[in-house]
């Protein structure tokens, strides 16, 4: 029976969610796995789970649960290992970096911020700045709408320039935040978002981080800004040193939208 993992924590953590049910249908037991110093908080793994809601509200419910007493490392939905000699295996041989990670993420949480343009006022924008853009489109509206090979120029005009502000526009939303954050991940392209960044908070300082994302949508009015959180620290785990092939497979972001 291969084993679901939902989080790391220390072993000494006064509120692990031993008993309350997990991921599946019906819901499977969590239970706690200790190695030395650290703790997993896992239960058995259902047979073809997949993200559906029910399942993901299931893993961040034992997260929460867990996280309201003390640190834990978040693992993401789907994160199954083949059984739990493999999880506390892992456990002994990434103490140190688990102890580390615990530490640096101890009272913080995340916040995903994505962003896009809204389009008129991109347009908008993009006109005023750009002379060659507003020439040719005042001499094809001179001329009734100008001609087929004029349109599909400043179409692709207007494109070109709209694409340079997504860049333009991704860094400067990271550049407005970053000061109010302790560390920041960016994560996968999203599509129909120009930016898909995290942030790490001190959760007793989350209201200047979302004041300074207030702050960003006064100063960035065409942009359309979406905040989610606050989530565990999924980006800041470094799955890449904390799930070493062939022992945790899978894992599916639940935090970003």
């Amino acid at each position: 029976m291969s084993t679901y993992v939902y989080g790391i924590a220390a072993s000494s953590h006064p509120g692990l969610p031993e008993g309350m049910g997990g991921v599946g249908d019906p819901p499977r037991p969590v239970r706690i796995l200790r190695e030395g110093d650290l703790a997993a908080v896992v239960s058995e793994a259902p047979e073809g789970l997949r993200p559906k809601r029910k399942d993901l509200l299931a893993h961040q419910n034992v997260l929460s649960e867990a996280g309201a007493a003390g640190c834990v490392l978040p693992m993401r939905f789907g994160s199954v290992a083949p059984d739990d000699n493999s999880i506390t295996a892992v456990l002994a041989e990434r103490a140190e970096h688990y102890k580390e990670r615990l530490r640096a993420l101890d009272g913080r949480v995340e916040y995903n911020v994505k962003a896009n343009h809204v389009e008129e006022a991109v347009l908008h924008q993009v006109m005023a700045e750009n002379p060659d853009i507003r020439g040719l489109a005042e001499a094809n509206r001179q001329a009734g709408g100008g001609s087929y090979d004029d349109k599909i120029r400043l179409g692709e005009m207007v494109a070109a320039a709209v694409k340079g502000r997504e860049t333009e526009d991704a860094a400067a939303i990271q550049r407005a935040l970053e000061p109010s954050a302790e560390d920041v991940s960016v994560g996968p392209e999203s599509t129909g978002w120009l930016a898909n960044v995290s942030f790490l908070v001190d959760r007793e300082s989350a209201e200047n981080f979302l004041a300074a994302v207030e702050e960003a949508r006064k100063e960035l009015p065409h942009l359309e800004v979406r905040v989610n959180g606050p989530l565990p620290p999924y980006s800041f785990v470094e799955p890449g040193q904390t799930e070493p092939t062939g022992t945790v497979t899978g894992g599916t972001d639940t935090g970003a939208e």
